[in-house]
């Protein structure tokens, strides 16, 4: 077999011509890799901390730092309650008499004096105890007559002892009955001078009228089906607020301690109250326990309104204290600066409680006492971001 070479391959060595063609192998073995499709290896890039903020030298002197002081102040609670009435406070109107009822003169919210005209009811009841008191005047009359006339005769020796005890007893009894039927019309409230059917209904407290159960030609007596109960008054003078406490915050609260209220509608008028009892019984799904407030209402708490309780610790408890300024509060938290050395400052999310007098604030957690924060961290937070 002859094989023919090109001009230029004649003039290679054996050697060149050996290595030419391992060249050409390792190349074709490099573009079948890269075509393969394999991802390329991982690039590891680091990232700075985030909560760090490097300060140069020359500026570290425009973010003065202070030491983190404590104080002692009671514990605070809080918790959302819902304004009720004083059961105490609260009255059933009853239309002691039965009939229907023929006039309303007041209805449901409406603010009421005690001693007010609330309906009027025409009842068959009245009828009677008029008929019936009418009979027992006469019958005491008559019976009166009668003994005052078997005394004289006794006094002449025409009848016997036992006849005058016999008149004397029936007298009794028939005042007893006469005080019986006035009794009657004391009850219902009607004059003994004017009879009449219908029967007038008053209130017999001031307040509101938080529930009404009567319109015009109900049925109205406590003897009748239905709701007896024709009328509910509240006196809102002083209410009640429920709250929801969790059982592991129970500890913290006893009788008679006092209790901030706060409400949406009133911010700026803040009202004081104090825990009247604390629920004996959890909720079993919440675990929770009924507080109950006692709140003077001046004229604005009304029944149903959403409320904020602050409770105040009967003992203290010691709190780190900071310059308000240096509380950052960012995406709906709070944070200090602290020195990290080399001109660094770490962001430390902190819990921040009540400002205090000199423009000082509580921290309920995050930092200790003793601890160096920055004295303004917005200004630290504003040069860290350009």
């Amino acid at each position: 077999m002859t094989m023919n070479f090109s001009p230029r391959l004649a003039n290679l060595t054996p050697m060149m011509v050996i290595g030419a063609a391992f060249c050409l192998v390792i190349a074709g073995c490099k573009s079948k890799d890269e075509g393969s499709g394999a991802p390329p290896p991982p690039k590891v890039v680091e990232v700075s901390n985030m909560s760090l903020i490097t300060i140069p030298a020359a500026d570290a002197g425009k973010f003065p730092i202070v030491t983190a002081g404590q104080i002692e102040a009671p514990a605070e609670l809080t918790a959302t309650g819902t304004v009720f009435p004083d059961i105490a406070r609260e009255v059933p109107v009853i239309s002691l008499a039965n009939g229907r009822v023929v006039d309303i003169k007041t209805r449901l919210d409406d603010n009421v004096k005690k001693g007010q005209l609330l309906f009027s009811v025409q009842s068959p009841d009245v009828t009677n105890a008029f008929n019936t008191y009418v009979k027992a005047v006469n019958d005491e009359q008559l019976t009166n007559k009668a003994y005052t006339r078997a005394d004289d005769l006794f006094k002449h020796g025409v009848i016997s002892q036992a006849m005058l005890e016999q008149a004397e007893d029936a007298e009794k009894d028939a005042k007893a009955d006469l005080v019986a039927a006035d009794d009657q019309l004391k009850i219902f409230g009607l004059d003994k001078a004017h009879p009449s059917s219908v029967v007038q209904v008053f209130a017999p407290i001031s307040g509101v009228i938080v529930g009404q159960n009567v319109t015009n030609a109900a049925a109205a007596g406590v003897t009748l089906s239905g709701s007896a109960t024709a009328f509910t008054i509240a006196d809102l003078t002083t209410v009640w607020i429920l709250c929801d406490v969790y059982e592991n915050d129970i500890p913290k609260l006893q009788l008679g301690q006092v209790a901030i209220i706060k409400i949406s509608a009133y911010p700026d008028r803040p009202l004081k109250g104090r825990i009247s009892d604390i629920g004996p019984v959890l909720d079993p799904s919440l675990r929770t326990a009924k507080v109950r407030i006692e709140v003077p209402n001046p004229a604005i708490l009304k029944l149903g309104m959403f409320v904020t309780a602050k409770f105040s610790s009967l003992k203290k408890q010691t709190f780190t204290v900071v310059p308000a300024d240096a509380v950052l509060h960012l995406h709906d938290r709070d944070w200090v600066y602290v020195p990290a050395g080399d001109n660094q400052f770490k962001r430390t999310e902190v819990r921040a409680g009540n400002m205090l007098e000199g423009n000082r604030q509580e921290i309920l957690s995050g930092v200790a006492p003793g601890t160096q924060v920055v004295t303004n961290a917005l200004l630290l937070e504003t040069a860290g971001t350009q």
